[in-house]
This record gives C-alpha cells, sequence and structure tokens, in this order.
C-alpha cells in the first residue's frame, strides 16, 4: 500500500460524495451473510449524521470515477469506522489509510474497527478486550474535543 499511496494511484477526497460511499457500502455481497445492514433507515440516519458534521467519508478516485471508499463516526478524539467498499483493487484501503493519517494527524486517539478481519488486520488493526477499549474511549472523551468535524477532513 505504501507504494500505491506514494504513486498517487488514487485521488482521496473527503466528504466530496457521502451518498454515494454509504450506497457503495450498502451494495457489497455478502456470502453467507443474508444481506447488509445497510438498509434505508440507515442511510438515513447517517446521511443526517454526515449533515451534522459527525458521519465523515474518504473516496478514492481512478480516472475521475469513484472507485471505493469508506465512512464513518467522529466522536471527539474517536473515529468509528462503519463500512467500507472498493470497485477497483486497493480502492477502500487507499481512501482508509488516507482518512486514518489524516484523522491521526489533527489528534484522533484511535479508530475504531469493531468487526475483527483479515482485511483490517492488514490495515494495522487489532483486537482488543472490552475493558482495554473502555479505557481508551474513557481516556479519549476526557480531553478536550477537538475543534473540527468536517473542516479537518476537507478534501485533500
Amino acid at each position: 500500500m505504501r507504494k500505491i499511496l506514494e504513486k498517487g494511484v488514487f485521488e482521496i477526497t473527503f466528504n466530496r460524495d457521502f451518498a454515494a460511499v454509504i450506497a457503495g457500502c450498502a451494495a457489497v455481497e455478502r456470502p453467507g451473510q443474508g444481506g447488509t445492514w445497510i438498509n434505508a433507515d440507515i442511510i438515513s440516519a447517517y446521511t443526517e449524521l454526515h449533515h451534522l458534521g459527525r458521519a465523515i467519508s474518504a473516496e478514492a478516485y481512478l480516472n475521475g470515477e469513484l472507485s471505493g471508499g469508506c465512512y464513518g463516526i467522529l466522536l471527539d478524539r474517536v473515529f468509528c469506522g462503519e463500512s467500507m467498499f472498493a470497485r477497483k483493487p486497493n480502492a477502500s484501503k487507499a481512501a482508509f489509510l488516507t482518512l486514518a493519517r489524516r484523522l491521526f494527524a489533527n489528534g484522533v486517539a484511535f479508530i475504531d474497527c469493531q468487526v475483527p478481519s483479515d482485511h483490517l488486520r492488514s490495515l494495522g488493526g487489532r483486537e482488543i478486550s472490552r475493558g482495554e477499549f473502555l479505557s481508551l474511549v474513557s481516556s479519549a472523551l476526557k480531553h478536550t474535543p477537538l475543534s473540527y468535524t468536517l473542516s479537518a477532513c476537507n478534501r485533500e
């Protein structure tokens, strides 16, 4: 991924097309899961959160076409990743890693990936205990909230 990011294979933007990102995530086939949890009610709720500056997205474009992305909730110094999708290899990874760099550079303490997977482990995620998670959240929320929501994640 380092080479892909250094070469700038994808144009990465933030919050340019939240609606397309959440729709892309909803359209992902999930073998063995019988569908997606991202239904119309979820899309509506997260879109409202996006308008309020709490849900943010990262988009990866290849030759001007949306090729992947991710979205999640920003709560003070915690980012909760909700979902990601890719139409081209490495597109979602490029979007997520670029977003993660931006978030950490702006004071986010950690990213909650929620459900462990090999894909997330390949991006540096690790599983932690509930106790450790609650301690991290408590510590992150005790600090002065970051003074940004969407402003820190504007387009590159």
